[in-house]
């Protein structure tokens, strides 16, 4: 019974087995059969989707003419270039650039250049027509079919930002590069972002690049889609240009000449002109047979600058790039195998720069583009930029070398004495011409400060700080008493103990004089020459703090005056080319407002702003201006004023001018001019940025004095301006005759 049981239970579970087996055989051949229709059907699929892409490619490519981008601004050349401010006489101050690039002519190539770009990008440039046809097989054979087939079967899914990309770079001919460069540089159908954003992307994008999206990926849907609009504008673009020039010769060579300038070179240098330039210190333009070395490294940086452009890590693969570049040079004809040989054994030799060069106007930029504002309020610092306007300024650009040079001689004397204050010390200095007000040369601050070169963006000491004047402002409180009537030089005034109001305070301020002596009576002349306190604010409470402000206004001073007498002590502030104009207009007798723009002229070469030709000047009082001018001439002549420094024979010009210095040693400053309409006027302040103290006897006359006199003498030494003019023989005749009557100490 038990054995019987056992091999009935035996036969059932036998009977069970085979039919559960049956099954799995049926669902074997079931899966088999879904699979291989699976994959007829993506089969059939891909083949639609293939014929379809295919299809409105070369319908987009041939065919399709809508959004086609403007083809005259390319046509014309307009590329961003180099902006400039030229100086006085034409030659370029500074250069400034979004994209520091130098367009050129097929004419300014080189022929070994051209040879050179040619092998190494486009060896078929001149008889294709936008599209070399024959690489075709060649980047066909480099498509990622592995990857493509992952992604089709779905075996792959792709990460929308890292994945590889299925088609490959290059193959592009120089005019699809152009293109690529020129009209789709932001030409993007899915961006670079989150999967939760790039399928919202996807919901809401055309049709077709959202299919594709979904099979390869948006990565490799951007690539195509560049490609095939790379392809279709590089075929309208050689046939407009082809239009446009005449034949197809002409325009091939605008074509490559638009190439060699818009290509980037790595290191911010974009065309050939501006890499040779950079790389070797030498013209584009120079470069003959014998260079062939120079061309094909020039040639081998555009495949990828960032590999190929030289630099000091990077001189082995640069020379793997030069040669391979002169192979091929040799392979096509344009050199033979011995100069590949002789130019390979060369090593790579670029031109040594020096870092952080400082610019040598970065103030009198600074300038241009504050008054470039006030000139044409369409116009501003993009368009200098980009290379639109070229900007033509008063500068001279060896007068601008010269106040460099002394402002830094002067600071470094400075530092010689304050060991400790090496680097911090600041100063700045403007040079007027006294006929019309405009800037010979300006320096806002020293070029190098805190271990950086200074640019156009950083403080400009000249225009932008306002710093109190000193005993500077004394000549205008003398000019507006002259202006008066009731005063001149040999007036009697005097020089003793007197109070002012103390701001609100009901108490007075008793002021004195430097040397803390009083002299009693004495003549006005000698008040000035002596810079003495006391007789400032006697002769402002004569003629009223109202009077002073006037003049000042008068003389150029913009900037409000506190309607204190302490104003007279120079305790209002000021800038410093307000400062200079007003001793400009005291020295050549006529109002002008300064300026540093000659002429603006736009890359079409109209004149867009033409400054030359400004507001007539305006003729202030001559008599009281005579009185003044003898009085500034007087404080250099007389052995006590505070420049008689510049009364000797190693300083032959001519001058006038007057010391200052602020309260507690703040700020030391000369102002002074040489005579009349043919002379110039410079300002030079020296002080520390934070308005501590310089020291005690860091006067205007040890600290500021000895940048005026370098500038001067060299400024007429070298002819920036000159001959100097000589002061009225009656103006010299009256100080000689009141030295000489022994009214005057020592």
């Amino acid at each position: 019974m038990v054995i019987g049981t056992f091999f009935l239970n035996g036969f059932r579970r036998m009977q069970i087995g085979s039919l559960s087996a049956a099954r799995q055989i049926r669902g074997i051949r079931l899966g088999k059969l879904r699979w291989q229709s699976g994959v007829i059907c993506l089969l059939i699929c891909t083949t639609v989707l293939t014929a379809t892409l295919v299809a409105s490619g070369l319908y987009h490519i041939y065919f399709d003419r809508t959004n086609l981008p403007d083809i005259e601004p390319f046509a014309r050349f307009e590329f961003p270039t180099i902006g400039h401010v030229y100086d006085a006489n034409g030659r370029p101050l500074i250069e400034m650039a979004r994209e520091y690039r130098r367009n050129i002519t097929y004419e300014d190539i080189p022929p070994i250049v051209r040879e050179a770009i040619l092998a190494a990008e486009d060896k078929n440039f001149f008889t294709h027509s936008g599209i070399d046809y024959t690489v075709i097989p060649r980047v066909l054979g480099k498509v990622r079919i592995g990857t493509l087939a992952a992604r089709l079967t779905g075996l792959k899914r792709q990460d929308e930002v890292n994945s590889s990309a299925i088609f490959p770079h290059g193959g592009s001919t120089i005019t699809q590069q152009l293109v690529r460069g020129y009209f789709l540089k932001d030409l993007t159908v899915f961006q670079n972002m989150t999967g939760e954003e790039n399928s919202n992307q996807l919901r809401h994008g055309e049709l077709l690049p959202r299919v594709l999206s979904y099979f390869i990926g948006s990565r490799s849907v951007n690539m195509l889609v560049r490609k095939l609009e790379e392809i279709r504008l590089s075929l309208w673009v050689e046939n407009r240009m082809e239009e446009r020039f005449g034949s197809k010769r002409r325009a091939k060579e605008e074509i490559l000449a638009r190439y060699a300038s818009l290509i980037y070179m790595g290191s911010g240098q974009y065309g050939f002109a501006a890499a040779a330039e950079y790389y070797f210190g030498r013209p584009l333009a120079i470069l003959t047979a014998q260079d062939a070395d120079k061309a094909a490294l020039l040639a081998g940086i555009a495949k990828s600058p960032r590999y190929y452009a030289p630099n000091a890590n990077n001189t082995e693969r640069v020379l793997l790039r030069r040669n391979q570049t002169l192979a091929l040079m040799a392979a096509n004809g344009f050199i033979s195998r011995d100069r590949m040989k002789e130019a390979e054994q060369r090593p790579i030799q670029t031109a040594v720069r020096r870092k952080n060069k400082a610019p040598l106007g970065s103030a009198v930029v600074g300038n241009v583009l504050e008054e470039l504002k006030r000139l044409h309020a369409d116009l501003g610092i993009e368009d200098l930029l980009q290379g639109r306007i070229q900007v033509h300024s008063t500068v001279d650009a060896r007068g601008q070398q010269i106040v460099n040079e002394a402002l830094e001689h002067g600071l470094k004397l400075y530092e010689n004495r304050h060991p400790r204050t090496k680097g911090l010390i600041q100063g700045s200095v403007v040079v007027l011409r006294n006929h019309d007000a405009s800037i010979l040369a300006e320096a806002g601050g020293r070029q190098r400060y805190k271990d950086r070169s200074t640019s156009y963006m950083d403080l400009n000491r000249v225009t932008q700080s306002l710093r109190q004047p000193g005993s500077a402002m004394k000549p205008i409180v003398y000019l507006a008493a002259f202006q008066q009537g009731t005063f001149n030089l040999d007036s009697m005034v005097p020089d003793e103990p007197i109070g002012v109001p103390d701001g609100g305070n009901q108490d007075m301020k008793w002021i004195s004089n430097y040397d803390g002596q009083f002299k009693g009576m004495i003549p006005i002349r000698e008040a000035l020459a002596e810079s003495r306190n006391t007789v400032a604010i006697w002769i402002t409470e004569q003629i009223g703090i109202d009077s002073i402000l006037r003049t000042a206004r008068s003389l150029g001073v913009q900037t409000p005056l506190k309607p204190f007498a302490s104003t007279a002590l120079g305790a209002s502030e000021v800038n410093l080319l307000e400062l200079a104009n007003a001793y400009r207009t005291m020295a050549s007798g006529i109002f002008a407002k300064p300026h540093v723009i000659r002429k603006i002229v736009c890359d079409s070469g109209d004149v867009a702003v033409d400054n030359e030709h400004g507001s007539p000047p305006v003729s202030v009082d001559d008599h009281a201006l005579s009185l003044i001018q003898e009085g500034l001439r007087g404080l250099v002549r007389m052995p006590t004023g505070t420049a008689h420094s510049l009364d000797s024979i190693r300083f032959p010009i001519p001058v006038m001018g007057k010391t200052g210095t602020t309260n507690d040693f703040r700020d030391a400053l000369f102002v002074g001019s040489t005579y009349g309409t043919e002379g110039i006027t410079i300002a030079v302040r020296i002080g520390f940025d934070d308005n501590r103290s310089l020291g005690k006897k860091e006067t205007g006359g040890r600290v500021a004095l000895p940048v005026f006199k370098e500038i001067t003498l060299r400024v007429y030494r070298e002819r920036i301006a000159g001959p100097a003019p000589e002061f009225p023989a009656q103006m010299e005749q009256s100080i000689n005759d009141y030295l000489r009557s022994g009214s005057a100490e020592g």
